[in-house]
């Protein structure tokens, strides 16, 4: 209980989460020549809803409409927990916790799908149909990463596919990072591509698109209710940012807990940096036939070509 509602994941996980969004809000602000807001907003943002009420469309379904934020926030939190910091924490335990968190990481999609749809908006139910289009276009690069990751290290210890992160992680600790290594560029290329889709940052945020849809599945929500879907989504950056550091760039510093955490942050916002501020500061949001189709062309092929390298033993 400590390690889901304390360390990895919980209360770090969120303040990591809420410090990674004012960092990211902060560096787009400074791309684009504005001042933009402290650092501290996301805390702010989140403090300030919780004193808000929650109004509810009177023909919204209730039970689905309040349980849908709870459901995205708690498939975080076991994800948040199951990760490793290297150097720190090696996660909780878990056989095939790659997998698990595979299985976990849809849930705040779903959350939005089953919210925009509880809430009876035509918003909300545009939003439910390019949410869904574009989730089963960036999972199949997901799977295809993590299973070329899963090969590579089991192939190399002499076993089969390695789906135990902390196994993942010792692996890279002491052979190497799989950032460096040739066969496995084209995977990280892929999830780095991989992260805009999943975050639903432009140029993939069609499912929520503020100038079209307005804010799709979220418009109906306020309060408490919205906060959960901003404190899910603080987690979840730090889950998916977290996951990538722990396939690919796990790798320490001396100076134990005090220097290896504060590593880990930086190492997060700095793949924040490349895969999600720099894109979306440079980029306008695509149509989602374009995303879709996106996804099927380039992470797809980039993960599955390490997927063959690493199965063939290369």
């Amino acid at each position: 209980m400590l390690g889901l509602l304390v360390f990895p994941g919980g209360l770090f996980a969120l303040m990591v989460g809420l410090f990674l969004k004012g960092l990211d809000r902060r560096i787009e602000a400074r791309l684009q020549r504005r001042v933009g807001p402290p650092l501290i907003q996301p805390y702010l943002d989140i403090a300030k809803l919780f004193t808000k009420e929650t109004v509810m469309p009177a023909s919204a379904n209730r039970a689905a409409f309040l349980l849908a934020p709870l459901l995205g926030l708690t498939g975080m939190a076991v994800c948040a927990a199951l990760l490793p910091v290297p150097g720190v924490s090696g996660g909780l335990p878990a056989m095939g916790d790659l997998l698990v968190i595979f299985y976990l990481l849809p849930l705040p999609a779903i959350a939005l799908m089953v919210g925009g749809s509880a809430s009876s908006s035509p918003f909300g139910a545009m939003g439910f149909s390019r949410e869904m289009t574009l989730m089963f276009a960036y999972e199949m690069p997901l799977l295809a990463v993590m299973l070329a990751v899963a090969m590579k290290v089991g192939m190399a210890t002499g076993g089969g596919a390695e789906f135990s992160l902390a196994n993942i992680v010792d692996y890279q600790l002491a052979t190497g990072q799989l950032a460096f290594d040739p066969v496995m560029i084209p995977a990280l290329l892929a999830y780095l591509l991989f992260l805009p889709g999943t975050m639903g940052t432009v140029p993939f945020d069609v499912p929520e698109a503020e100038t079209e849809i307005i804010e799709g599945p979220l418009l109906e929500y306020s309060g408490p209710a919205l906060a959960f879907f901003h404190i899910t989504s603080a987690l979840k950056t730090v889950v998916v940012l977290g996951l990538g550091v722990a396939l690919f760039l796990p790798g320490t510093v001396p100076g134990g807990i005090v220097a290896n955490i504060p590593w880990f942050v930086l190492k997060c916002a700095v793949l924040m940096a490349v895969s999600l501020t720099l894109v979306k500061s440079a980029t306008g949001r695509f149509r989602v036939d374009q995303a879709f189709t996106f996804y099927l062309k380039y992470p797809s092929v980039l993960a599955l070509a390490s997927l063959v390298l690493a199965w063939r033993g290369m």
